[in-house]
């Protein structure tokens, strides 16, 4: 005959957060131990792509790693993959050579202007 178990804590439902494991202790005893949820590997804000070198943990306990494992040594590294960020600055650039190259047509235009006439 098999030794009956009680639920450590208040909550009596089989939900999610009340997943058991039964396991015997070292005085011969079977005892419910409770296992946590599993953790989710954080996603880029933009392409929600999962984001690579950061471990998929409970948002507790993101507070007990190191920043350096928290993050990516990169701009955004939390928060935006890679590719993201390689686009963000790519069209920064594109946008600051056309303003450029606005002001040089503009200047070129009045050149001509002045010498018609």
């Amino acid at each position: 005959m098999t030794q009956r178990l009680v639920y450590r804590r208040r909550l009596s439902y089989r939900t999610t957060s009340n997943a058991t494991k039964v396991v015997k202790t070292p005085g011969g005893n079977l005892v419910y131990q409770y296992i946590g949820k599993k953790g989710k590997v954080p996603s880029c804000g933009e392409c929600g792509v999962k984001l690579f070198g950061i471990p998929a943990l409970r948002p507790h306990q993101y507070k007990n790693i190191p920043k350096c494992r928290r993050t990516v040594a990169r701009a955004y590294g939390g928060s935006k993959c890679a590719t993201c960020v390689r686009t963000r600055i790519v069209r920064a650039f594109l946008i600051e050579e056309q303003k450029t190259a606005k002001l040089v047509y503009r200047k070129k235009q009045r050149k001509e202007k002045k010498s018609s006439k």
